[in-house]
């Protein structure tokens, strides 16, 4: 596979790189390019934003959902048809999934792609300092793959005086990005606002593409992609026979947290997908032989999803009748008696589980998981696993506990997941890459085709 590629990366969190790699998306888009985009990690909302700019869904890169092999297939999946690809890093550029390891970084990425890797600096407040971090993390690993640097909030004149410093490192100085207000994005108890929450973004990305045009070698930077070798793509494994059915999925602003992964393995093994809103329809689509409530902020749009009582009437309906449901974290929470909102006021919901959830004020169970059944469920038998990430605010007086959560170091393990009759639910967000026959069983069930 011969795709031009880059990797956005940066030494810590809040150094602009999600803005700045939209800005980028925008000019390359602008530029009459076909762009795929990816981000690494679990993250739901930043891909949210490059979707604004390109048109098209962007996809997540996770060495711990995934392995290498798998990592490479699904970036050429996701690739097809582009001219360029490019990456989002997160974190700090080697801030691993434990503190003392890189395992899973957006390094790790970088090197399991072949990818150059362009460093993001934020500048702000220094000069000559900014050199150090750039050649700490280029020096820092032999095959760091830091081919390029951009400094955030630096003026021009310290940029081309520091220009030269940076060429004798044999880094490609590709520019700089002076304080602009298209850089700044209101911050939200999940991390960031979604992009339809933002004032003029699109007028402000454009602005911030037309910044970059004048500030950034694009052409430097195109160049760099370039030079990414030929990537050897495993070859996709055989899947079971399909299993047509109609799968209702819930999308709307509440429900707006799933992977573009996930969405595409159902349909590889013969899922029709039918996207309805839990706030605006008052039914479930007709025909619908399944059920998928993925994550969002439900708890800011509680009264919508309260007044429409004709649509939780239906969903409860549809489960208790023995609708096969997948739902995770913000589709578990609907699922409940009650929810509270942001202010902790309870409204009812679907009353499929019993209880309510309500707000914490702090992160519950945050981060990688991998879950295994304690005994057989209709979906994930005993003895397998999927893979999967918490990241919640609010929790639940009934979590469930038909499955065990391990975190990837062995130190932490709790009970949770509701796995009864058809029904799958529970607050962690699953990656079915990580164990597609756990999609295989549902689709079977939701066909009526049960059978091995």
């Amino acid at each position: 596979m011969d795709k031009p590629r880059l990797l956005l990366a940066a030494p810590a969190s809040g150094s602009g790189k999600t803005m700045l790699t939209c800005g980028l998306l925008q000019a390359l888009t602008l530029r009459g390019l076909k762009v795929a985009s990816f981000k690494c990690g679990p993250d739901y909302i930043d891909p949210m934003f490059h979707e604004k700019v390109i048109g098209t869904k962007s996809g997540n890169l996770d060495l711990f959902f995934a392995d290498a092999d798998l990592l490479r297939r699904l970036f050429a999946r996701n690739c097809a048809g582009t001219d360029i690809a490019v990456i989002e890093g997160v974190m700090g550029y080697y801030d691993g999934m434990q503190a003392a390891s890189a395992e899973g970084s957006s390094y790790a990425v970088a090197r399991a792609l072949e990818c150059p890797t362009v460093l993001i600096v934020n500048a702000r407040g220094q000069s000559v300092s900014a050199l150090a971090t750039l050649e700490g993390f280029a020096r820092f690993r032999a095959d760091s793959g830091v081919r390029g640097v951009i400094f955030n909030q630096m003026p021009e004149r310290i940029f081309l005086e520091l220009k030269p410093r940076v060429e004798a490192m044999g880094i490609v100085p590709l520019g700089y990005v002076p304080r602009a207000e298209e850089m700044v994005i209101e911050s939200r108890h999940l991390g960031l606002v979604t992009p339809d929450e933002v004032r003029d973004l699109s007028e402000r990305l454009k602005r911030l593409a037309a910044l970059l045009e004048q500030t950034i070698d694009m052409d430097a930077l195109l160049a760099l992609a370039q030079s990414a070798p030929a990537l050897a793509v495993p070859p996709e494994p055989d899947y079971p026979a399909l299993s047509a059915a109609k799968i209702a999925v819930a999308r709307d602003e509440a429900f707006c947290f799933y992977y573009r992964d996930n969405l595409a393995l159902l349909e590889r093994l013969g899922a029709t997908l039918q996207f309805f809103s839990p706030i605006h329809d008052s039914a479930l689509p007709a025909g619908a032989q399944g059920l998928v409530l993925y994550g969002g902020y439900p708890e800011l749009y509680a009264r919508p999803l309260s007044e429409n009582a004709p649509m939780r009437d239906c969903i409860r309906a549809a489960i208790d009748g023995g609708m096969p449901c997948l739902a995770e974290c913000g589709g578990f929470m609907y699922l409940h008696e009650e929810m509270e909102d942001m202010e902790g006021k309870s409204w009812p919901m679907a009353g499929v589980i019993a209880g309510k959830t309500y707000r914490t004020n702090k992160l519950g169970r945050f981060g990688y998981i991998t879950l295994s059944a304690g005994a057989d469920t209709a979906y994930l038998p005993a003895g397998e696993t999927v893979r999967a990430h918490e990241f919640h605010y609010f929790d639940s007086e009934n979590c469930g506990a038909a499955f065990t959560a391990t975190k990837p170091d062995g130190k932490r393990s709790w009970q949770c997941i509701h796995a009864e009759g058809g029904l799958l639910a529970g607050y962690p967000h699953l990656f079915y890459e990580s164990n597609p026959m756990l999609i295989v069983r549902f689709l079977r069930k939701c066909a009526g085709k049960e059978e091995a």
